[in-house]
């Protein structure tokens, strides 16, 4: 009989993995699904959801049920594609909306219920970041490049080279809500389009002199807003630029639009219904940035945040986590006590290993955010040496740190508030994707790491057995030492009543 298989028996099966990204956007969802063969990024599907998650966040940042319940809905189309996707191969991003809205952990949680993955909350230069990781992977050009992405509520501008940004910035304009603001009831007016100009034109002041003093060799737009427009003025009515747009073309859309008047009376073939909404406004802020940044031509990109997350996902499978650079620089930046970092660090991964199965805190991740935490928990020292332990969780809370997300940093920043001194576990934050038990339990263990290394000195420390349960934690020391530390005693016994406040029981012996 012939062999059916012949043709296929030479071919090498090489390993291969899927992942997939979710950029939980103000305007639209996107989900990429790729496989990774040989350090390779394959794009295999892409669903798109038209949500306008920001139309239904208010002046006071409240996101509205409606606007919720758009999002849930989405999340439940694009769930489909995530069927028996291990957790550590999906990455789901929200950015803007979910960013600024003061009840976005109600929509994280309704999330949950959907796809049984963490979204990540990411701060607008982390989502800048993100943004040229896609973009380099896929747009390779010598010389110093300008990113520019407009979403629904901000906009990013990168200046990098190569694969390395250089200047991160997200200013709060977007076109879903410029919509908003400046284009009311369809209606398309010379005035409103001035208005939502220099309204853009007011928040670029913030970065226009120092980006243009950086300067590009190439400038190149991301986005579906940017594409849109790129594409409509390729239209006869405009002068077509081979793939490119100039403010002149943009300015002739202006015109083009003013006459019409409307948007239901907007008539440009290449213009699709779901971008129509929102192409007014997306048209003045690009308007405004050639005109800030004195920007003679831009090209268009197709990679954005979502390939970016991809990209960063493949590369942390065989180099170095980008967190441990900004950890490590941060470190270097506050003149951290590296000495004493090493040796809280030390003991922090000691007591973790003997207690991760017992308390359920075993994951990579839990590990990595506890050792970053050590290693910055004098981060704030240089500002004062009274009350460091605020002014570390301030800085770990407020700082760009590339590569974290916004529940990360409060992690951390929540670990290094309560590293020594009194607990309050009132104004511990509350966390989607950790509960608080787990929470306490870190902050249990890096505090005692920093109480075995309050003399901040080497081999004075004795082997120590810690032992946990459920609620409790004991530690054990060679028989005779505590007798000899009286002070140390009183430290550990005043240690114990601050536990209490965690609902842990504190033993030593």
């Amino acid at each position: 009989m012939p062999n059916d298989n012949a043709p296929f028996d030479g071919v090498e099966v090489r390993d291969t993995s899927k992942i997939a990204a979710l950029d939980i956007g103000s305007n639209s969802f996107h989900l990429v699904v790729a496989r990774v063969v040989a350090g390779s990024v394959q794009i295999l599907h892409r669903v798109k959801q038209k949500v306008r998650l920001a139309q239904g966040l208010s002046s006071d940042y409240h996101l509205d049920d409606e606007a919720q319940q758009r999002g849930l809905d989405a999340l439940n189309v694009v769930a489909e594609s995530l069927q028996d996707f291990p957790p550590e191969n999906v990455r789901i991003v929200a950015t803007y909306t979910l960013r600024k809205a003061s009840n976005a952990k109600t929509f994280i949680r309704a999330a949950r219920n959907i796809l049984p993955y963490p979204i990540e909350v990411i701060g607008g230069a982390e989502e800048a970041r993100l943004i040229y990781l896609g973009v380099a992977h896929t747009n390779h050009d010598n010389g110093q490049r300008l990113v520019v992405d407009i979403g629904g509520g901000s906009t990013e501008f990168i200046i990098g080279q190569g694969f390395e940004p250089k200047m991160l910035r997200s200013l709060q304009m977007g076109c879903v809500s410029y919509t908003k603001k400046f284009f009311k009831n369809n209606e398309l007016k010379n005035k409103s389009f001035e208005r939502a100009i220099t309204a853009a034109q007011q928040e670029l002041e913030m970065i226009d002199k120092a980006y243009l003093r950086a300067g590009w060799k190439s400038c190149i737009g991301t986005s579906g807003t940017i594409r849109n427009i790129i594409q409509i003025a390729q239209n006869d009515s405009v002068k077509s630029t081979e793939g490119k747009v100039t403010l002149s073309q943009l300015t002739s859309l202006v015109k083009i639009s003013c006459e019409a008047g409307t948007l239901d009376k907007l008539n440009i073939s290449q213009m699709s219904e779901d971008r129509k909404p929102v192409f007014a406004a997306g048209l003045a802020i690009l308007i405004a940035i050639f005109k800030s940044l004195n920007i003679d031509h831009m090209v268009f990109s197709s990679a954005a945040l979502r390939e970016g997350v991809l990209y960063e996902m493949e590369t942390q499978l065989t180099h170095p986590d980008v967190r441990q650079r900004s950890a490590e620089s941060l470190a270097t930046r506050y003149d951290v006590d590296i000495e004493q970092a090493r040796r809280v660090h030390s003991v922090t991964m000691d007591i973790y290993q003997q207690c991760k199965d017992s308390w359920n805190i075993a994951t990579k991740e839990l590990k990595s955010m506890l050792g970053w935490s050590a290693l910055l928990h004098e981060v704030g020292l240089q500002i004062n040496t009274h009350g460091t332990q605020r002014h570390s969780a301030y800085i770990l809370q407020h700082i760009d740190l590339p590569g974290f997300n916004q529940e990360q940093q409060t992690l951390m920043a929540t670990l290094v508030r309560y590293y020594r001194k009194k607990i309050r576990p009132s104004e511990i934050a509350d966390f989607t994707q950790h509960p608080a038990e787990q929470v306490h339990k870190l902050i249990a263990i890096l505090r005692l790491a920093v109480l075995l290394n309050i003399k901040r000195q080497d081999d004075i420390l004795p082997p120590v057995s810690v032992k946990v349960k459920a609620n409790s934690i004991r530690l054990t020391f060679p028989e005779g030492w505590l007798e000899n530390k009286p002070i140390f005693s009183a430290d550990l016994a005043t240690e114990e009543r601050y536990l209490h406040a965690l609902d842990l029981q504190l033993r030593y012996e």
